[in-house]
């Protein structure tokens, strides 16, 4: 594993990497996203992000970094929260630049950009994982989980409506105002995920996000 990241660096331009950095990346070698093998994502994603900056004048170092461990939080198991979050945290610890740790907090764009290098990270990321043969998944599988994640969410009294979008990754609540108050709402998401994470089989993390909505309606009196 070791070996497959110092390639992956040589090959990348970074050097001079904490051993325990790169044994954390070495992770990487046996690490799948949809198929997708995340050391030759990364690779590949790097190369595109450096060639980015290069064309629009942005720091180079910064997005070549920021491209590099982007995904560095899914290789941590023993910590609760987002691929995101735990990133954010493990580049912290290292001590890696703080225009780096940005880019990699918001590379799915769950904070504001804060910098053209973030773009470029998130461009070059999805374009990575985006482009025609990059990933794969058996469309029966896929249709089901999603299936699976929206009924899951439908059970629940006082769901309206329930739609799981972003491939899964995020699932949308619409309750009935009447059965469903503001302060039950926590408690509701909660659940929702929590048999989510023990039934279904969903790479990375899901986001369940409860909307409570009340209207009022009144109409004007007709004019003869």
């Amino acid at each position: 594993m070791r070996y497959a990241v110092e390639k992956l660096c040589h090959d990348v331009g970074v050097y001079n990497l904490p051993v325990e950095l790169i044994d954390q990346l070495g992770r990487f070698k046996y690490r799948y996203s949809y198929g997708q093998n995340l050391i030759l994502h990364t690779q590949e994603e790097t190369q595109i992000g450096v060639a980015l900056a290069h064309m629009l004048g942005a720091n180079v170092n910064t997005v070549r970094l920021g491209c590099l461990f982007h995904d560095i939080g899914k290789i941590v198991a023993d910590e609760e929260g987002s691929h995101v979050d735990k990133g954010v945290a493990l580049a912290k610890k290292f001590g890696l630049p703080e225009e780096v740790i940005n880019c990699i907090a918001e590379h799915h764009e769950d904070k504001p950009f804060s910098s053209v290098e973030s773009i470029i990270v998130c461009i070059a990321d999805s374009i990575s994982g985006g482009r025609p043969g990059a990933r794969h998944e058996n469309v029966q599988d896929y249709i089901k989980r999603l299936s699976d994640i929206e009924k899951i969410g439908m059970s629940f009294e006082g769901v309206e409506k329930c739609f799981a979008v972003q491939a899964g990754r995020e699932v949308r609540v619409i309750v009935t105002p009447e059965k469903v108050s503001d302060d039950e709402l926590p408690k509701l998401t909660h659940d929702i995920a929590d048999r989510i994470s023990k039934e279904v089989m969903v790479p990375g993390t899901v986001r369940i996000t409860a909307i409570r909505e009340t209207r009022v309606s009144e109409s004007t009196n007709s004019v003869q």
